[in-house]
Parts: C-alpha cells; sequence; structure tokens
C-alpha cells in the first residue's frame, strides 16, 4: 500500500475552505493508502514565533474538527509533528545539502514577504520552512503528497532534496508525487481566498443562523447593484459554492435567473445555504460530543505520535548509518 503524508498548521477551527481544499480528500485517501496527518505545530512558529500561545488549544480544536469530518484513527495516523523530534533532526541534515538559492525562488516565500506585514519574516526559520517540510513528507517514505496548486511547488523542492541526497549519499527515500486536490480555492465572503486572517471565513463548528448569516451577505456579482439588474453566475463568488453544493436543476435555475434578473442575489443565495447548514449538521453534532470529552482527543493523538515515533526512528536509524553518524 502506498503512502500518504500531509500536514496543516494548528489555526484552531477550520472553515469550509479546508473542508473542500483538503478534509474531504484526506477522508476519501484514508481507505486506499496507509496515510499520516500531522498536526504542523513547528510550522507555526515560522511565521508567527512571537505568539505560541494559542498552539496546545489550537491544535485540539482542529483534531476535533479532523475527527468529526471523518478522519478514522484506525485507517490513519494523526499525530504531533513537535513530539517527533527526528523531524528536526532530519530537516538539520537536510539543510545541509539545501542550496540557499532554491529556498529564495521558493513563491509561497516572496508571495508572503508581500502579504504577512508587520511580522519579522526575517529568519533562518522562515527562509528554510520548506526544508522542514520536505523532512516531514520523506520521514514516513510518501509516495503523494495532496496539496492544493499553490503548494505544488514545496513537494517539487521535495523531490529536488530528495534526488540530491540519493544521490550524494544513496537512494533510501521515493521522490513524492504531487496529488492534486479537486477544489483548489474556496472564496471566503468577500471573494478572495477564504482564510481566517481575512476574517471572512464560514467554520465548520459556527451555528446554523451564523452560518445563514454569513452566507446571506457574501459578495456577488459586482454587476447586480440593484434588483432589476441581470448577473452573470460565473463572475458572482457565491456561485461557487453552489457549484458545490446544489443540484444540476437548481444551479440551472439560480443560472437563468440571475442572467435575467428573474431572482434577487439573497433568493439565490438561500438555495445554496439550506445544503451548507444539512451538510455541516451531522459534522457538528459529532463535534459536540468531542467537546463533552477532549481526554478522547488527546488519547488520539497520543496513540497516533507512538505509531509515527516507531515509524521515524526506523527511518532515521537508515539515514544515521547511510551519513556514518
Amino acid at each position: 500500500m502506498e503512502t500518504i503524508v500531509s500536514g496543516a498548521r494548528p489555526t484552531g477551527r477550520l472553515h469550509l475552505g479546508h473542508l473542500h481544499g483538503a478534509l474531504k480528500n484526506w477522508v476519501r485517501l484514508q481507505s486506499g493508502y496507509r496515510c499520516f496527518f500531522f498536526v504542523a505545530d513547528w510550522h507555526a512558529l515560522t511565521t508567527d514565533y512571537a505568539s505560541p500561545e494559542g498552539i496546545e488549544q489550537n491544535t485540539l480544536e482542529m483534531v476535533m474538527d479532523w475527527l468529526s469530518v471523518g478522519l478514522d484513527p484506525k485507517r490513519c495516523v494523526l499525530f504531533r509533528q513537535s513530539r517527533i523530534k527526528e523531524h528536526a533532526e532530519l530537516h538539520l541534515l537536510l539543510s545541509m545539502i539545501t542550496p540557499v538559492s532554491w529556498l529564495e525562488r521558493n513563491p509561497t516565500y516572496k508571495e508572503q514577504m508581500r502579504e504577512l506585514e508587520g511580522r519579522d519574516l526575517s529568519t533562518y526559520g522562515f527562509l528554510g520552512y520548506p526544508v522542514l517540510q520536505a523532512a516531514d513528507i520523506i520521514m514516513y517514505k510518501a509516495n503523494k503528497v495532496p496539496v492544493g496548486v499553490d503548494q505544488a511547488p514545496h513537494v517539487e523542492l521535495t523531490r529536488e532534496i530528495v534526488r540530491r541526497f540519493n544521490q550524494v549519499y544513496r537512494p533510501i527515500f521515493p521522490e513524492p508525487e504531487v496529488l492534486l486536490t479537486e477544489t483548489q480555492k474556496l472564496p471566503g465572503l468577500d471573494g478572495r481566498k477564504m482564510s481566517k486572517s481575512y476574517n471572512n471565513a464560514v467554520f465548520l463548528s459556527d451555528p446554523p443562523k451564523e452560518i445563514d448569516q454569513k452566507l446571506s451577505r457574501m459578495m456577488t456579482d459586482p454587476a447586480r447593484v440593484t434588483r432589476k439588474d441581470p448577473g452573470e453566475p460565473l463572475k458572482c463568488p457565491a456561485f461557487q459554492l453552489h457549484q458545490i453544493y446544489c443540484t444540476p436543476d437548481e444551479i440551472d435555475y439560480v443560472t437563468k435567473g440571475c442572467r435575467t434578473a428573474g431572482i434577487g442575489c439573497l433568493e439565490c443565495k438561500k438555495i445554496m445555504i439550506k445544503h451548507v447548514v444539512e451538510e455541516l449538521a451531522p459534522f457538528q453534532e459529532k463535534r459536540a460530543g468531542y467537546e463533552r470529552r477532549p481526554a478522547e482527543v488527546k488519547e488520539v493523538l497520543a496513540a497516533g505520535n507512538r505509531v509515527a515515533q516507531e515509524q521515524a526512528a526506523q527511518t532515521m536509524s537508515e539515514v544515521r548509518n547511510v551519513l556514518g553518524l
């Protein structure tokens, strides 16, 4: 069975963007692959090292969401990155063979330097986080890495690092392949990418009333200034949610209604909102149970840590032997 590895920074409660961009894919993959999904808590420090106080609670909140959407500890390994110290050791060893120029050309590095104003990003940790990411992936000898298109360059850099390691020493790591997720980017309430930092997210644990209120005010086609103005669904951020949630008949109905001004934007969005609320209802019921039993969530992570630790120890024993350490 091939191995899948993926992780996420502990940012707390997850939103619809996470659900469609990663989690639904993870749930499918756990049936056909040996899956390792980890809380990337060291990575949380690369862009916000001065504010570590929320990591513990955010980890708990995120893993509650993972379990509630259907990740099954009996079919995948859920663990916490910082509990497996071998990740740091392999990161150090890979950093010895990774040219600085490879890191400086990373498009995400350049993008975040522009966007994350007010944060100190002039650290080695931020520049070198793709090397840590490579260590995370190859520690478990991953064959595939499920990511969005914006993360694909990181996997390609991992492949380059693996090739260099295998050539300089000897081949012990497979080159992981990108496994692109179907939903690449979900729009937030303001039309930008849904993100907690943009304050434009619908969280999976939001109560139905709050979901309704948020999505009712979601940005639509700017051409529809008044109720009588026709619009173009393909220019409407809310329509992207219709395409995910609504039936073909409903999509046909709102498409025609928008282009002819036959329906208003709020009426249109209410059709989609109903489906969002219905889909999240069973998730929220499960999550409420985990909120009452946080010790159960911690035990899931502890058990996953033990499995990951065993695999990491085997990998690092092999690496140390190859390097004569």
